[in-house]
């Protein structure tokens, strides 16, 4: 009998670190999106939270990739992106100098591929998936959005399968850390084909750019999302947006950033669906 209750009460630890509630939402975690196939690191890190509001059917998602350099952070579903209708899934992904850039872009679409693939098997839209991500999480978002071969092992489009990008200060020259890759300084830009800015095009899907104060930011951050707007408008992207929050720096643009992605997000949903 006390092996029967130390069993059952495993049991329920294991399921409720599976499976927690949260009010009136679900959070499913510790979800493999990618094949291991031997690599503790890939089994490791190549992981999902899903955070799903209870009682809502086709309701939409926002995949968010979290910042960090692409050398460090954890994935995270952010607290004001909760109870709000939509499903969030929080992603985790390989890091530098352990893989290399294109690795964590790599497992950047393996997300979203998963997400696109089997959100619908836990009660959301699969046409209502919105990409976003603060930083680090900003350049992958961007990456996946507009370079089609990412996602293109997947057999998925990301025009057809993101209802809009939302990049929270990301970069869009190439990273940094792929700057150090090839030994180029931090001050040095480059626009290879690991820079979204290398990517632009007309027929991507709607973007909502943001940016904390250009003073305040990361020096060049504001200024460099800046020309990236003016060239998706150049080359006639018709829905690209660009919002600049006075009084924020890089680390707490999100704080405001959160605030006009949610009312962005159901303006689209709105927009596509008349709800």
């Amino acid at each position: 009998m006390k092996r029967l209750l130390m069993l059952l009460a495993v049991s329920l630890l294991f399921c409720t670190a599976l499976s927690a509630r949260e009010g009136d939402a679900r959070i499913v975690r510790d979800i493999a999106y990618r094949e291991a196939a031997g690599d503790g690191y890939i089994d490791s890190m190549c992981r999902l939270d899903l955070y799903l509001p209870a009682g809502v059917r086709d309701f939409p998602t926002v995949i968010w990739f979290h910042g960090g350099g692409l050398e460090g952070g954890r994935r995270e579903i952010p607290e004001a992106l909760r109870g709000k209708g939509f499903a969030v899934v929080g992603v985790e992904y390989r890091l530098v100098p352990r893989v290399k850039v294109s690795e964590c872009v790599e497992d950047a679409a393996a997300a979203a591929a998963w997400v696109v693939k089997h959100i619908a098997g836990y009660g959301g839209d699969p046409h209502l998936i919105f990409v976003a991500g603060h930083s680090a999480g900003g350049y992958l978002t961007s990456m996946i959005g507009l370079d089609k071969r990412w996602l293109a092992p997947y057999g998925i489009d990301p025009d057809e399968a993101f209802a809009a990008l939302i990049p929270y200060s990301g970069q869009v020259v190439t990273h940094f850390a792929r700057r150090r890759e090839l030994g180029l300084p931090d001050t040095q830009p480059l626009v290879d084909d690991l820079a979204p800015l290398n990517h632009v095009r007309a027929d991507c899907p709607p973007i909502l750019i943001l940016s904390g104060d250009r003073e305040l930011e990361m020096l060049g951050r504001y200024e460099e999302n800046a020309y990236f707007w003016r060239m998706m408008q150049v080359v006639g992207h018709p829905d690209v947006r660009i919002r600049e929050f006075d009084g924020f720096d890089h680390g707490n643009m999100p704080e405001a950033g959160h605030f006009v992605a949610v009312r962005y997000i159901r303006e689209r949903v709105k927009a596509l669906c008349g709800r």
